[in-house]
């Protein structure tokens, strides 16, 4: 009988957490964890299962990659020290940080700089398909939930876990790592796994990245010994609440804001039409009608307050999946007031002074999210148009054609 080969282990002190390169060719699994430097339960997590990885005796298909997000702030317990890493993945600041002499970079800058290079150096020489994923925590209680660019490849890979998901964070946030990972056209998920200091976000990161091993293939669902124990860890933890959300509204702060949220609210919680939900500089925000409070505010360092959600029906979800399969969308720059925005045809010019008939929800439903450019122009970027859909083709879980594939 043959013995199987030692698995290839390698771990690292600094950015890496640690990295696995199988035996047969397979799926690549890119984690990130403490992207924000107060929230370590990403990289607990995934130390942990490298950990047990290393003692136990797998088959690997493909290969993975477990990388530390911004050390030093991890080192401090801060979400970040001169800027959010989080919210500087554009092209125009990769550019600008690429030129830049390195000596003169802030903390950040240095930190995206060298993910950027090592994530680089992984598309260049793995072929895929590529699956990159985000750990994150929040400051409020909350259940365990994935946020996602709304492409279908993301939906699809997304709703194999028993967790609500969360679309549209990409028409409301400026430069998260995913959303630039997503417009190179690969499967990306941020999955935020409860409370900053609670026990049970590490447990959840642990199962999350059992499960997705499982699901990309890189690992065979035999080989875990406990691997109901580990979905029943995420559905106990989101209440057996698996849904599709949307954001509908994003409250802003900046440097001059003096904002307090009301005690007591946690994500998901529904608010009815006037209640209280923070004070900013001594005036009172009431909630406008009813509506459900998506991770407020409790910490020091962040820029947005709260955000506002809503529940999305099957029918919505299903019509936009039609809708994109047959390419509706490419048909759009043919309507008055709506044009391509660059010659490679993924984004549209809005001219909300011709184009008054249309609705955000409208663009929504063809994977389309906007961003104002002036007072009369916006452009509305698709994501689907960019995704990479036939390196996922061949996988199991991008083939089910059952009600449930949205």
């Amino acid at each position: 009988m043959t013995e199987t080969p030692s698995p290839k282990i390698d771990v690292k002190t600094k950015r890496f957490i640690g990295q696995i390169q199988g035996e047969t060719p397979g799926p690549v699994l890119i984690f990130f964890g403490g992207i924000h430097g107060n929230e370590q339960a990403g990289v607990t997590a995934l130390e942990n299962v490298l950990k047990e990885l290393g003692k136990g005796d797998f088959s690997y298909h493909g290969s993975l990659y477990a990388i530390k997000g911004n050390l030093p702030a991890l080192s401090k317990g801060k979400r970040y020290l001169d800027k959010d890493l989080n919210r500087i993945w554009t092209k125009t600041e990769i550019e600008r940080i690429q030129n830049s002499d390195y000596e003169h970079l802030l903390n950040e800058e240095k930190e995206l700089l060298e993910i950027f290079i090592l994530v680089q150096g992984i598309l260049e020489t793995e072929k895929g398909p590529f699956y990159f994923i985000d750990y994150h925590t929040t400051s409020s209680k909350t259940l365990p939930f994935i946020t996602i660019n709304d492409a279908l490849i993301n939906r699809r890979f997304s709703k194999l876990f028993p967790v609500p998901i969360i679309l549209g964070i990409e028409e409301y946030l400026e430069g998260p790592l995913l959303s630039y990972i997503n417009e190179r056209g690969y499967v990306s998920l941020g999955f935020e796994s409860g409370q900053h200091t609670e026990d049970a976000s590490i447990k959840n990161s642990i199962a999350f990245t059992w499960l997705a091993m499982v699901y990309s293939g890189f690992l065979n669902k035999s080989n875990i010994n406990d691997f109901k124990g580990y979905y029943g860890q995420l559905q106990n933890s989101a209440g057996n609440v698996s849904n599709f959300y949307e954001i509908v509204h994003r409250h802003a702060l900046d440097d001059n804001s003096e904002f307090k949220m009301m005690a007591g609210f946690h994500s998901f919680e529904e608010v009815v039409e006037g209640t209280p939900i923070a004070i900013e500089n001594e005036e009172f925000i009431e909630a406008e009608k009813d509506t459900i409070i998506f991770m407020p505010l409790y910490q020091e360092q962040g820029g947005e307050g709260f955000f506002l959600i809503r529940k999305l029906p099957f029918w919505v979800l299903a019509l936009s999946a039609f809708l994109r399969r047959i390419r509706f969308g490419t048909l759009l720059h043919y309507l008055p007031g709506l044009s391509w925005a660059n010659k490679e045809k993924e984004s549209l010019m809005v001219n909300t002074r011709v184009a008054t008939f249309f609705t955000r929800p409208f663009f929504h439903l063809l994977g389309y999210r906007n961003r104002i450019i002036d007072k009369t122009h916006f452009i509305m970027n698709n994501r689907e148009l960019t995704a990479k859909n036939g390196m996922y083709r061949n996988t199991w879980w991008y083939r089910i054609t059952t009600r449930k594939s949205i």
